[in-house]
């Protein structure tokens, strides 16, 4: 099982967990039509995609509203610390929560008692929480952009409160600098792949892979697209790819993806999402082939 967790800003959303359907141009998860747009929701619908290509079982979510005060995000802790074990997950792929360290540390070590230990992926506020709880190392594959790199660079960031701080630090230039600094600092997890202008992947500290073609830089304006790498990546591992070559075709799907949408700065993430499946029927076996 793919199990993805996270918050969708929708107060009156309860927590909901279960199998995730397409119902039109919606989201469905056991009846409550979520729309597919930036965040948590993007990130589900990208990885749908790659399972319904791949035939394979759709993700299976645990979701709840949250605009800010932290309610759906205690919820949706509480609801994995004590039913993570019975959920049998392969893959478990957290996105935005509040960060809340006490909860994530006993999360995390749910995870570690699990039988067959789900691979663990992070983006987002979850990354911020791992790194503040100290739990960096715990994480198979944390997914950040240029600013995250810097935060979880910065050895005296300790709380995810110093986001702010590096909300402008988009150089891509400064990125390889930026990952060996989180790796030096125990602030990074086995894989990264850092999306930006150029997408980086590194391996327990190496930088082993780039992608920067094609380059469509209106993707940058474009929300939700870096969530749409992590759902494809998460995806991709549950269907057991290694994590780097996983990495590698999510990095480069999302680009043509963008390549075939034509996209601007207009263009919504669910155009995008869209051509994924022309793109991996054009593309996926190369790509697999060459790595």
């Amino acid at each position: 099982m793919l199990l993805i967790a996270g918050i969708i800003p929708i107060a009156d959303l309860p927590l909901i967990e279960g199998k995730v359907e397409k119902n039109g141009g919606f989201l469905s998860v056991n009846g409550n039509d979520i729309p597919p747009t930036q965040g948590t929701a993007a990130m589900i619908s990208a990885a749908l995609e790659v399972s319904s290509f791949l035939d394979i079982e759709p993700p299976h979510v645990v979701l709840a509203g949250d605009i800010g005060n932290g309610k759906g995000s205690r919820l949706i802790y509480r609801y994995l610390i004590e039913n993570l074990e019975s959920l049998s997950a392969r893959v478990l792929a957290l996105h935005y929560c509040l960060p809340i360290i006490q909860l994530m540390k006993q999360l995390v070590a749910v995870v570690d008692k699990c039988g067959t230990r789900p691979v663990l992926i992070a983006d987002a506020a979850s990354m911020y929480a791992a790194k503040a709880a100290g739990l960096a190392g715990k994480f198979d594959i944390f997914t950040p952009d240029a600013s995250e790199i810097a935060f979880l660079a910065d050895p005296e960031a300790e709380h995810p409160a110093y986001i702010s701080r590096h909300l402008f630090e988009t150089d891509s230039s400064r990125v390889p600098e930026l990952i060996k600094k989180a790796y030096a600092n125990n602030a990074a997890a086995r894989l990264l792949l850092v999306k930006g202008e150029c997408d980086y992947i590194a391996l327990e500290g190496n930088i082993i892979a780039s992608v920067n073609e094609p380059d469509i830089p209106e993707i940058e304006c474009i929300g939700g697209t870096g969530d749409t790498i992590t759902g494809m990546l998460s995806a991709f591992v549950h269907a057991g790819y290694p994590m780097e070559q996983a990495a590698l075709i999510s990095a480069r799907a999302n680009r043509f993806a963008g390549q075939m949408a034509e996209a601007n700065p207009a263009t919504l993430v669910g155009e995008l999402i869209r051509y994924l499946p022309e793109v991996f029927k054009d593309k996926l076996d190369s790509w697999v082939e060459k790595t």
